[in-house]
């Protein structure tokens, strides 16, 4: 059984030194994450509202939320263990009620883990390979592939048996 509950993302930011220069000014794993024994997220950056400035602050508070703030963006990292170690168990609907979304579930019995957000979502496969399930097909994501998730149902499934871990950017969106 893989163990996500100590995964972290390391965060490099830049900034400017006093005189303009380009420097590193935090560089540190994150701190606002959510794990299970077999889920992990780990928001890596949030801002309230775009455009930011670019020496805005890092918004997060160190809980993880489902949605980023209205208006803002968040990129978050999501490792996925394979389906047989985590969905029979029940394993999705702790995995949401950790990010904060036990009600984000759409009652579709058919397809465990089928949720929408209010959202438009560029997920890009960085490790491993991850199904996207939607409600009249489904499709293979590859190490480089990305998904662009516009607010519909959708549910994760990883049917190999290894972990995959996308990196979603999450824009704020409206219906």
């Amino acid at each position: 059984m893989s163990s996500l509950e100590n995964y972290q993302a390391r965060v490099v930011t830049t900034g400017s030194t006093a005189d303009g220069r380009s420097t590193v000014v935090a560089d540190a794993n994150t701190t606002t994450r959510a794990a299970t024994p077999t889920f992990s997220v780990a928001d890596v950056w949030q801002v309230d509202a775009v455009p930011p400035a670019v020496d805005a602050a890092d918004t997060l508070n160190g809980t993880v939320a489902l949605d980023p703030p209205k208006g803002g963006v968040l990129v978050r990292m999501v490792s996925f263990p394979p389906d047989a170690e985590w969905q029979a168990s029940g394993g999705y609907e702790e995995a949401m009620s950790a990010i904060g979304g036990a009600d984000s579930h759409q009652g579709d019995s058919e397809i465990v883990g089928l949720h929408a957000t209010d959202t438009v979502d560029v997920c890009t496969v960085v490790e491993g390979e991850l199904v996207a399930v939607l409600q009249d097909s489904e499709v293979v994501l590859r190490v480089g592939d990305s998904l662009v998730q516009r607010g519909t149902k959708h549910a994760w499934s990883n049917r190999t048996d290894r972990p995959a871990t996308i990196v979603a950017t999450m824009i704020s969106a409206t219906r």
